[in-house]
């Protein structure tokens, strides 16, 4: 089947890493790696190339499984200790992914239309503010928890399809970014397993649709992530840092951008 096990795993492990960094995608990790193509392939052709699609995903996911776990840890330990820092670097990651995107929509020509996409995409995003946090949904059955869970898996499986969409960085909008990696810490089946079995499905349920958006309408289809990206800016902000604060919160802030900006120049052509 010429699939590089090794290497498959490695980029897989790297894939998994980026996706916990909230403003720095695992589909734009995966396209500078040279695996995106590939990984869509396997997702769209998982019923007609059952065993090549299932060996290539079992070992890509065993790496990205090993590399969540470990920046799980590293990152519930940054939040606990620097909390403020670590949102800047955050929101540096987000604000700087912005011309990266526009500049994978090859977009030659600025059509007015576009402003209406990013202005829908920041309707998304404001009104995925308004969606009731699973956490919150803890007074409800155990089995209602578990679907809104499901539910909320897919989601965000739009952020482990698209490129430059942070699948952590919805989890920020849902609120849900530090249960999940204390859930992923603590392995916490009963809060994990619905949530994987819901990004699963979603990831089956959107792979072909979007690679026919990206595809055909590429425009369109980044100028309304570009609004995702924009309005989720004001869900992200953590508030203002005050006093030996603001300073250390400009640097991570800078760095954030500066990180991001250094995957967008890997990621083109």
């Amino acid at each position: 089947m010429n699939i590089p096990i090794v290497s498959t795993a490695l980029k897989g492990l790297a894939v998994g890493s980026a996706m916990l960094i909230p403003g720095v995608s695992g589909g734009t990790t995966a396209i500078i790696l040279g695996i995106y193509d590939k990984l869509i392939h396997a997702v769209s052709n998982l019923f007609k190339e059952m065993k090549k699609s299932v060996l290539f995903l079992t070992v890509f996911c065993a790496g990205a499984g090993i590399g969540i776990v470990l920046v799980s840890r590293v990152m519930l330990m940054a939040l606990e200790k620097w909390p403020l820092p670590v949102m800047f670097f955050f929101l540096g990651a987000i604000i700087g992914s912005v011309p990266m995107l526009y500049r994978q929509s090859r977009v030659s020509r600025f059509h007015p239309g576009y402003i209406l996409c990013a202005l829908f995409g920041v309707a998304i995003v404001v009104s995925l503010g308004f969606l009731p946090k699973p956490e919150a949904s803890l007074s409800l059955s155990p089995v209602m928890h578990m679907v809104m869970l499901f539910v909320t898996g897919m989601i965000i499986a739009i952020g482990l399809v698209l490129p430059g969409i942070s699948t952590s960085h919805m989890l920020l909008v849902l609120g849900m970014y530090q249960t999940t990696l204390a859930a992923i810490k603590g392995v916490n089946l009963p809060y994990l397993v619905p949530l994987a079995l819901g990004a699963f499905a979603g990831i089956l349920l959107t792979t072909k649709a979007i690679e026919y958006a990206l595809t055909k309408h590429a425009g369109v289809s980044y100028f309304v992530i570009i609004g995702f990206v924009v309005g989720s800016v004001l869900n992200v902000f953590p508030g203002y840092p005050v006093g030996y604060q603001i300073p250390l919160c400009l640097v991570t802030l800078a760095a954030g951008i500066a990180v991001i900006t250094l995957v967008g120049k890997f990621s083109r052509d």
